[in-house]
């Protein structure tokens, strides 16, 4: 922490408060106090060519700030560092209000630069399905990559909860996945993956070395411990490789693929947000970008007036 410490002795006295009570009552690490200390800095930079300081933030206004994010979007920042920038005051003058050192809060009605709508990328079903049938070699090696691309496709998981998983969170046709922010839930298993799981099991042995308490579930092929992030990657880009598909596929487009081909298969918005271990349902609707044949194929099967002139007839009667 002294590179922290540091660094905070050249921000005022309220900013060096503000980013205590951030290190000993939140708890955040060095690297965000850093994150923070540096968007006040910038802030800072700017005030002063307004002749204004963090430091009496009673005079610095609404305007102010306005000014900030003009000159952020002047110098072509992405969005997203903008936000993050406008994050950190926010939380700054919520601090100072909070103590009483400001009666007014300058970031009252500043909103966020709206994100670029990022649709993930995914594979169609006929992909899928080829990368999880396609051939392997029946040994431990091509019996783990393809059980580990089955839990990924079939039940949606991030590349880490995947990588993650130790042997007894795989329970019959159900696994316990810790997600972010340490959170547990029970993911169900799909039929493919519960036989390749079992037929991996039964080799998995062979990884070992000399530990044999290790407890990861997906072990690599040299150290006998658990497979890493970078193998993981190189493992699914493999197989994708060997089913002819594009070179750039990766674990996380098989977590999108899964939740997209639910929902195309007439799945709940809110199933999925609960299956994909999403907090908001905001971050779910990424994946509602349907192609638009697709529906109105939907519509046109299931809503009631849908059909010739906007009326569907039933049972040849007329409404």
């Amino acid at each position: 922490m002294s590179s922290t410490n540091e660094k905070r002795h050249q921000h005022g006295e309220l900013v060096q408060g503000f980013l205590a009570f951030l290190e000993v009552e939140k708890g955040y690490s060095s690297a965000t106090l850093r994150s923070y200390g540096t968007d006040l800095d910038q802030f800072q930079q700017f005030l002063r060519g307004k002749k204004r300081t963090l430091e009496i933030p009673e005079r610095i206004t609404r305007d102010h700030v306005r000014g900030f994010l003009a000159e952020l979007h002047r110098r072509e920042l992405s969005k997203t560092s903008m936000g993050r920038k406008l994050s950190s005051l926010r939380a700054y003058f919520k601090f100072l209000m909070r103590h009483k050192q400001i009666g007014k809060d300058p970031m009252a009605g500043i909103r966020n630069p709206k994100q670029e709508q990022r649709h993930p990328q995914l594979l169609n079903v006929d992909q899928a399905v080829a990368m999880m049938e396609v051939a392997v070699e029946p040994d431990p090696e091509g019996l783990r990559d393809i059980a580990l691309a089955e839990v990924l496709y079939g039940s949606g998981l991030r590349i880490s909860e995947a990588i993650g998983l130790d042997m007894n969170d795989v329970d019959s046709d159900v696994i316990r996945v810790v997600g972010k922010g340490n959170k547990e839930r029970i993911v169900p298993l799909s039929d493919a993956a519960i036989q390749r799981i079992r037929r991996y099991m039964e080799q998995r042995h062979a990884f070992l070395k000399d530990d044999y308490s290790e407890q990861a579930l997906f072990l690599s092929v040299r150290a006998g411990k658990r497979l890493d992030r970078r193998q993981a990657n190189r493992i699914i880009a493999k197989l994708a490789k060997l089913a002819g598909l594009p070179k750039d596929v990766h674990p996380h487009m098989l977590r999108h693929s899964f939740a997209t081909h639910l929902l195309e298969a007439g799945a709940d918005l809110r199933s999925v947000q609960e299956l994909l271990g999403h907090e908001n349902l905001t971050t779910t609707q990424r994946y509602t970008h349907l192609d638009m044949q697709h529906i109105m194929q939907v519509y046109d099967a299931a809503h009631p007036r849908a059909g010739v002139n906007g009326i569907k007839k039933k049972n040849n009667d007329t409404e």
